[in-house]
């Protein structure tokens, strides 16, 4: 339960990074709002996951997450760069995450 916890929040943190991007810095009521709420339900869900699942690796699993759905929301919505070196950055982070996971204690 707490591995699906933290994928949620990984998720969400993508979507209020996505809703910060739109609120302008919180000059746009809705997508300001749908930023709180998601970050709410993100380190929600994070200190879940953090009840079994080590500091460390929840925490950079969670940022990971966020970071990887971040960039790849920006190269397929907002139409930023995909490049050799961004892509293979990304595979870099995930070959973190996956690591983390494998060598992870819970």
């Amino acid at each position: 339960m707490a591995w699906i916890a933290l994928f949620i929040a990984g998720l969400l943190e993508i979507c209020w990074a996505c809703g910060l991007r739109y609120s302008e810095g919180f000059t746009k009521p809705i997508p300001s709002i749908f930023t709180v709420v998601t970050i709410a339900g993100s380190f929600w869900l994070l200190s879940i996951a953090m009840r079994s699942i080590p500091l460390g690796t929840a925490y950079a699993i969670w940022t990971g997450i966020g970071a990887v759905g971040a960039v790849i929301f920006g190269i397929m919505v907002l139409n930023e760069p995909a490049n050799i070196g961004r892509l293979v950055a990304i595979c870099l982070i995930l070959s973190g995450i996956v690591m983390l996971k494998l060598f992870s204690p819970s």
